[in-house]
């Protein structure tokens, strides 16, 4: 008897993020909870590229997944993701641009407005 059982993320950190995300009932914070969920090979991966041709200047975006470093940003705006690459964090400060977690950026921002998902 094989029953598959969804288990969810094993980082015990992770964990705590998506049990902190769901209790804020706030709708995009309980979105970017459902997908971080998700099993991380669904999680999205989004480069610099793409962050600055979907972004204008001081826009608040969360990327429930990666940030990769591959590209450039042209304009100033604040990131907030699972995981970013050493590379994407140093461009970032660069470009006078702000990084925080996840956690970091929904204290800041509790009510979520303004705040966009990119997927």
């Amino acid at each position: 008897m094989n029953i598959l059982q969804t288990t969810g993320p094993s980082n015990s950190n992770t964990r705590k993020l998506i049990r902190s995300l769901w209790k804020t009932k706030t709708g995009i914070w309980r979105r970017v909870s459902e997908i971080l969920s998700k099993p991380s090979r669904n999680r999205p991966e989004i480069n610099l590229y793409r962050l600055n041709k979907l972004t204008k200047e001081n826009d608040v975006v969360v990327i429930p997944g990666k940030l990769l470093g591959a590209g450039i940003i042209d304009h100033p705006i604040t990131v907030g993701s699972l995981m970013a690459s050493e590379l994407a964090v140093k461009k970032l400060t660069e470009a006078t641009c702000t990084y925080l977690p996840i956690d970091q950026l929904m204290k800041k921002y509790k009510k979520g407005s303004n705040v966009k998902i990119l997927v």
